[in-house]
Parts: C-alpha cells; sequence; structure tokens
C-alpha cells in the first residue's frame, strides 16, 4: 500500500478515535461494571446478608389489592416475582396523567396485607447501566449520539485493522518496556487492539443496532419498497405477543396459580420471572409470562401469552421456535450483555471492557505524544486533548467510585439522589479541576482521589451493615466480600498509577505537556 493511502488511514484512524473515544471510554467502564448487573443490584441493598425472598403466596394479594386501590392500573401493570438476584416480591404501575406525564410506582404487600408503596431508594446499577448506553448524557437523546459514536468506532477499527494488519504476526506479543515510554503505550495500544478485535467488531456493531434501533435500518425500504408495511411486520416478529384492544366486557381473572401451572404445561423448566398484564378485567385481556429456560442456545428468553380471563395460550415462543428477528435481537442482547455462559463469561467481559477502556485512553496519550514529536513544543490542541481526557476518563473514574461510597454512607431515605448526584458532582467537578491545574497534576491528583474513594468502600460497607467481609461471606454474602476485594484492587491500581504519573512529570522529558518542571 502506498505510503500516502498509509497516512491518510493514520489521520483517519487518529481523528475517529478521538472523537469517539471520550464518550467509549466512559461507556466501556461502566459497562464492564454492568456485566454485574444483578450482582449490583444485589450489592446496593447494603445489608451485607442475602435478603430473604418474599413468598410467592403472597403474589395473587397483591395483584387483588393492587386492582383494589387503583382500578385505573388494570389497563397495563407488571407483577415482579422473586429471584435470588431480586428477593422482592412487587408490582410495577406507571400512572399516566391528563399532560402526557406519569408516575411510575412500585408496590408491596404489607406485613398486614395491605398494599404500600414500595421504598426502592437506590439506583447505583441503573446509574451504572444508564453511564454504559449514553455515556451520562440525557436519556431521551444520549443513547443516539452514543449510537452515531459506535458508528465511527467502527470506522476507527477498520483503519486500524488496515493499518496493523501487516505487522500482526511481528508485534502480536511485543510489549517493549523500558524508558521509551511512547513506544511502551504503543505496544500495550496494539497488543490489546489485535487480541480483542473479534469482541470490539462484536460491541461495535451491536452497540450500533441496540442503540440506533431497526428503524434507521428500515428507513431506507420503508417508503421506497414496501410501502410503509415493513414496520408492521418486523414489529410483529420481535414482540412476544400483539396486544388486543379490550372487547369492554368484564371478565373476572384467571388466578394467578392457573397461570403458573399453564406456563409449566407450555414451556417446562421455565422460571417465570414477571408477568405483564393489559386490559386486566377484560374479556379479551392478557397477561405475557416472561422467564427464563436453559437451552443449547444464545438466548435464554423465553415468553408465554395467555388470555387473562379465560388462560387460554395464545403463544409460545421460546429460543429454539422463535422467530429469526426475535432470535437475532435477543442472542445480540446476550452477546453485548454478557448474559450466556456464567460466571466466566461475566469475568471475560469485564477484564476486555477495562482493557476497552484502557485501549480509549491510550489512544488519546499516543495522539498527543504525537504532536509533540512533530512540533517540538506543546500544541494548544494536544494541550486541550490532554486535560479533557483527565477530566472525562479519570472523572468517570473517581465519580463512580464516589457514587458507590455514597450508597453507603447517604441517608437511606434519599439515596438515589445522592448517588447520582455524587457521580455529576465529582464528574463536574473533575472536568473543571482538569482545565484549573496542570494535566500531570491533575491526572495525580485525580487518581489519588479515585484510590482513596475505593479504599473506603470496604470499612464503609463494614460499618453501614455491621457485617464483617468474612462473616458476609460466612452468611452467603459473597458478592458483598467481592465487591469489597476488586474496589482494594482498584485503590491499589489508582494509587501505583497516580506515583507513576508523579514520577513522570517531576522526572520526564521537559518539552512534554505531562512536566512538571518549572
Amino acid at each position: 500500500m502506498k505510503a500516502a493511502t498509509l497516512r491518510t488511514f493514520r489521520q483517519l484512524h487518529g481523528w475517529l478515535g478521538l472523537v469517539a473515544g471520550l464518550c467509549l471510554f466512559i461507556a466501556f467502564y461502566a459497562g464492564a461494571l454492568s456485566v454485574f448487573n444483578d450482582e449490583l443490584h444485589v450489592w446496593a441493598g447494603r445489608t451485607g446478608r442475602p435478603q430473604a425472598m418474599t413468598p410467592l403466596s403472597q403474589a395473587q394479594p397483591l395483584v387483588d389489592a393492587l386492582l383494589r386501590a387503583h382500578p385505573q392500573a388494570a389497563q397495563r401493570f407488571t407483577l415482579r416475582l422473586p429471584t435470588p438476584q431480586d428477593p422482592l416480591l412487587s408490582a410495577e404501575w406507571d400512572q399516566q396523567h391528563a399532560d402526557g406525564s406519569q408516575t411510575e410506582h412500585v408496590f408491596t404487600l404489607s406485613p398486614q396485607g395491605g398494599l404500600e408503596e414500595a421504598a426502592s431508594p437506590s439506583v447505583l446499577a441503573d446509574l451504572v447501566y444508564h453511564l454504559h448506553y449514553t455515556a451520562g448524557l440525557p436519556r431521551a437523546w444520549g443513547i443516539y449520539v452514543l449510537g452515531f459514536v459506535c458508528v465511527l468506532y467502527g470506522l476507527a477499527l477498520t483503519s486500524g485493522v488496515i493499518l496493523y494488519t501487516p505487522a500482526f504476526f511481528k508485534d502480536l506479543f511485543a510489549l517493549r518496556v523500558g524508558r521509551n515510554l511512547k513506544r511502551m503505550w504503543q505496544d500495550a495500544h496494539n497488543v490489546i487492539g489485535i487480541l480483542s478485535l473479534p469482541f470490539h467488531v462484536m460491541y461495535a456493531w451491536s452497540s450500533v443496532l441496540l442503540a440506533l434501533g431497526m428503524s434507521l435500518y428500515l428507513l431506507p425500504f420503508q417508503q421506497l419498497i414496501y410501502g410503509g408495511a415493513l414496520q408492521p411486520l418486523v414489529r410483529a416478529d420481535l414482540s412476544m405477543g400483539a396486544p388486543h384492544p379490550p372487547a369492554g366486557v368484564a371478565a373476572g381473572l384467571v388466578p394467578l396459580a392457573q397461570l403458573y401451572a399453564t406456563v409449566e404445561r407450555a414451556v417446562p423448566g421455565m422460571h417465570i420471572a414477571a408477568l405483564r398484564f393489559r386490559h386486566a378485567g377484560d374479556l379479551r385481556g392478557q397477561v405475557d409470562a416472561y422467564g427464563e429456560i436453559r437451552q443449547h442456545s444464545l438466548s435464554a428468553v423465553a415468553a408465554v401469552v395467555m388470555n387473562a380471563s379465560s388462560g387460554a395460550v395464545e403463544r409460545v415462543v421460546t429460543p429454539d421456535t422463535a422467530g429469526p428477528g426475535t432470535s437475532m435481537l435477543r442472542g445480540l442482547y446476550s452477546l453485548h450483555f454478557a448474559d450466556f455462559g456464567g460466571s466466566a463469561v461475566k469475568w471475560m467481559y469485564f477484564v476486555l471492557g477495562m482493557l476497552g477502556a484502557f485501549l480509549f485512553y491510550s489512544g488519546n496519550l499516543l495522539w498527543i505524544e504525537a504532536r509533540r514529536k512533530r512540533s517540538g513544543l506543546q500544541t494548544r490542541g494536544a494541550l486541550a486533548m490532554a486535560r479533557a481526557t483527565v477530566g472525562v476518563c479519570l472523572g468517570c473514574i473517581a465519580g463512580l467510585a464516589a457514587a458507590f461510597l455514597a450508597n453507603r454512607l447517604a441517608p437511606w431515605h434519599n439515596l438515589a439522589h445522592w448517588e447520582t448526584g455524587s457521580y455529576y458532582a465529582v464528574f463536574g467537578g473533575a472536568l473543571l479541576w482538569s482545565w484549573w491545574r496542570p494535566p500531570a497534576r491533575a491526572a495525580h491528583e485525580l487518581l489519588m482521589s479515585s484510590a482513596i474513594l475505593c479504599l473506603l468502600l470496604p470499612p464503609a460497607q463494614w460499618w453501614r451493615s455491621g457485617v464483617g467481609p468474612l462473616d458476609a461471606l460466612g452468611e452467603g454474602g459473597a458478592v458483598v466480600l467481592g465487591g469489597d476485594i476488586l474496589a482494594l484492587l482498584a485503590a491499589l491500581l489508582y494509587w501505583r498509577l497516580a506515583g507513576a504519573v508523579l514520577q513522570r512529570g517531576l522526572h520526564g522529558d521537559a518539552a512534554s505537556v505531562w512536566t512538571l518542571k518549572s
């Protein structure tokens, strides 16, 4: 390939990586944590002990109490059955208001058998998940921004493959550690990028599809070829059950015990996680039972659609009987979120996600170093990129550590505001700090802050719950102990990185943006 062509691809790879890198660092760092979404819900409970599962016998009284207290909930509500990850039995209802707004309600059954609003103070797991698919931007449009960023991500991968495939085998395991820090970072960046390339290709493709949605892909064909009939066809294939309009004829609900038995006959071995009711109390009311069935397939999601008044089965969807659209979408979701293969796959995704975050961080550092080498002095653009990289990347790390610590220390009745507020306050403060302080000084201080916040997590857990790490393990709280160990390892890593940044600033090249020499 001609030198001019390679130079074009190198510039394309660099600029696409810069544009996408900061958002993708947040997405990958939070995504690595959100792989353990179920475990995060358990850890956020703050008890230090596994909670007892709500008896399934309370499900029927809960539904009856909900419909008595709020008859309008019959139009649409969801019954969440207890699971080991979420042992609370609850009923969810989104109340619609005349102005178009809605209020989310989560109800549980009180010890006296009455309906009560469930205390759901922690949003830690949801915050981590939100950061993964929006990079912290508002939900309404952040997901579309990140979807576009993932398009750039895919182009950066393509240009990177074209650039480095010729030297693939020669540099595959080359990691030259020494005084030439730029070469060491370049080797680490290339090795991680090459070895994890299949993972990144899957993530780039699945992120665009899941973020931007099928409508973007169908838009060119919707009117030109299918005359507006394509989306209904695809929606019918992807949806578990098409809702019927109400008949306007009152009819009683089938007892839940009968619905459980019907699901077991339709899909033996299915573990029901939720029952979604539509037009409950109407002759044409529907109830969709969602759950999992373990088969030799990527997706384990299964559903049984039933008539809510007669219990008759209307549709059964399992991994081996689902349509091509459902199989593709569910399989892609499982592949994206490591929802298959058990703990081993989750840990593999966690490591790959953290390495992916490092890939974007190191890519920015390499770009900054390249600008210095070419000009002899640090350009304004390189200095601005150094500050932005420090503020966004290290601000995300410190912000999430602060949110985790807030979960342990903040008041229980206002916990959600403290968790969310802690992240955005620390993240915003880190951005301001990185623009006020020299880049190396800001990086050292933010890494030390992250290390301190992570180091405080285990004692905060012990203080809040009164359950020590060994006691937690003895009582089945392995998730709590695992979280404490990861926090200590993260504290050690960030402390070592902070020391390395400080040493380079004091003893490194005086022309570098990372120098602390006056």
